[in-house]
């Protein structure tokens, strides 16, 4: 008989201004130094979206109203659903968790894809979430 492999639920949001995306670089020694958007697994009795904006508040100190769901991505059986929003900044200001993160920054779509090609974007999550809310 096959065992069940339980997974994690990650929520995360693509934040755009100026045409410049918001994407976090990662403390976790397994993706150190990589960046990603904000995300983080979601709580036990919150809401796929609940744990959307507050990942993204506890990471960045920024509030968000959530806008379209963008996609839903699942890889493989020992890896997390990831579930991805367009996300509008609301309140609050920039500002990194230190204890989880090494920078917040803004980045263009060319810059996003060239750190890309450098393998710097974890998992290409980032990247591919931003293209598809774009329709790309």
């Amino acid at each position: 008989m096959a065992e069940i492999q339980m997974v994690a639920v990650v929520a995360g949001c693509v934040i755009e201004r100026n045409e410049k995306y918001l994407l976090v670089q990662e403390r976790k020694p397994e993706v150190y130094g990589q960046w990603n958007l904000p995300a983080g697994r979601v709580d036990k009795g919150e809401t796929i979206e609940e744990g959307a904006i507050r990942e993204t508040l506890e990471e960045t100190g920024l509030n968000l109203t959530l806008g379209e769901h963008i996609a839903t991505v699942h890889t493989a059986a020992d890896k997390p659903v990831c579930h991805a929003f367009w996300g509008t900044v609301i309140g609050g200001e920039l500002k990194q968790n230190l204890e989880e993160l090494l920078g917040a920054e803004w980045f263009s779509l060319d810059e996003i894809q060239k750190l890309n090609k450098q393998g710097k974007i974890r998992e290409g999550w980032a990247l591919d979430m931003i293209k598809r809310g774009l329709g790309q």
